[in-house]
């Protein structure tokens, strides 16, 4: 089966892969947080992979470069969401290190994904 172009890329690879960590962090939520944090965190996580994907169907660089943009925005969400997961007590300090971290590396690729879009 043929592989579209986005599926080969490390930073979506990874950015489905940080998806599943959130689902699996979210689980042990509080119940009355599933319409709240916990919907919102899966939600943002699944905006980025999937704002990569859409990006490259686009036909220009510099549209891109914008959904490559949008990706990372939505990993910022997930950041702010996730400090207030921490400062809520709804995760520990290890698993806030641990999360953020898979973070930080898709926010570092996706601004170097952005740097070669906008520089081609």
């Amino acid at each position: 089966m043929k592989l579209f172009s986005f599926e080969k890329l490390n930073v979506w690879n990874e950015s489905v892969d940080f998806v599943v960590d959130i689902y699996d962090l979210t689980k042990r939520f509080p119940d009355n947080e599933r319409f709240g944090l916990v919907s919102q965190l899966r939600r943002a996580s699944v905006s980025i992979s999937s704002n990569i994907a859409e990006g490259t169907s686009r036909s220009t660089n510099a549209d891109k470069a914008r959904f490559t943009t949008i990706a990372f925005s939505s990993a910022m969400e997930v950041l702010n969401q996730l400090i207030i997961c921490k400062k809520l007590n709804f995760i520990n300090e290890g698993d806030y290190l641990k999360i953020c971290s898979k973070l930080e590396k898709i926010t570092n690729m996706l601004n170097a994904l952005r740097n070669h879009q906008l520089n081609k």
